[in-house]
């Protein structure tokens, strides 16, 4: 029988503090058992850089002052890998999935997420891979055109998708960032995205692929249905928020443990 797995769009680019601690409650309650499925949340944020649990100072090349004057946001946060930047032009996705329910095995997982993104985007029509060694999904060259460094050095290929996770108790949380429209790619001129020197981000539209949030968002849907053995059920926003306000617990930054 294939998962359930609850999926909503929310509206909007909504700041990313917010969507954590959404994340940090839908997480505790699937750890603890008050909610019976999974549950897949699609957006776009404000702009932000994350640092994840393997950041390096070298990484970021602004300073947080000159974030800060660009309307870029900083946040550390719990997630595996190096830093990242998330805003406008991307779909954002974060599933809270019990691994129990799949299987317990994070580089599985991992791998997963990428099959899920690589379907979406052969349904828009762009062919997308891993690249050997590194996390996310790719596109470019891909064939033995060289070692991967050289290959990624060279531009012969382009990350499309960024992945970084963070799983307790098996139950998982944060996830992907796919960039759809141009906008978001000069943002990432002030760092080093996700720690990999040399790398060239794209997008979908530098691509010539389909660059609408909303085509792209249902593409995902059944990406994460197929890669995932998932029955989709799609929720309004304001279920989710009442899910949540039903969980008497009141917003708060701790994650789980």
């Amino acid at each position: 029988m294939p998962h359930t797995l609850l999926t909503c769009r929310l509206p909007g680019r909504v700041p990313y503090v917010q969507v954590l601690d959404m994340q940090r409650r839908l997480a505790r309650r699937r750890i603890e058992g008050t909610l019976a499925d999974d549950v897949l949340l699609l957006l776009e944020h404000e702009p932000v850089v994350t640092l994840g649990r393997g950041s390096r100072e070298d990484t970021v090349v602004a300073s947080g002052n000159a974030l800060a004057a660009r309307g870029i946001e900083t946040v550390e946060i719990e997630r595996g890998g190096d830093v990242t930047y998330h805003g406008p032009g991307q779909l954002v996705g974060y599933p809270i999935l019990d691994l129990k329910r799949y299987r317990t095995d994070l580089h599985w997982y991992v791998r997963t997420l990428e099959e899920a993104l690589i379907v979406a985007l052969a349904g828009l029509d762009l062919n997308a891979f891993r690249a050997p060694g590194l996390t996310g999904v790719w596109v470019g060259q891909d064939g033995d055109s060289g070692t991967t460094p050289v290959r990624v050095a060279s531009g012969k290929v382009r990350k499309v998708a960024s992945i970084g996770v963070h799983v307790s108790r098996w139950v998982t949380w944060h996830g992907f960032a796919l960039n759809v429209t141009r906008e978001p790619l000069d943002n990432f001129r002030h760092i080093v995205p996700c720690g990999i020197d040399g790398v060239r981000m794209t997008s979908l539209a530098s691509e010539g692929a389909v660059a609408d949030l909303a085509l792209v968002s249902d593409s995902v849907r059944r990406g994460f249905a197929r890669a995932f053995d998932a029955r989709i059920v799609d929720l309004a926003p304001e279920e989710i928020l009442s899910m949540l306000h039903e969980y008497s617990e009141q917003p708060t930054a701790a994650a789980p443990r």
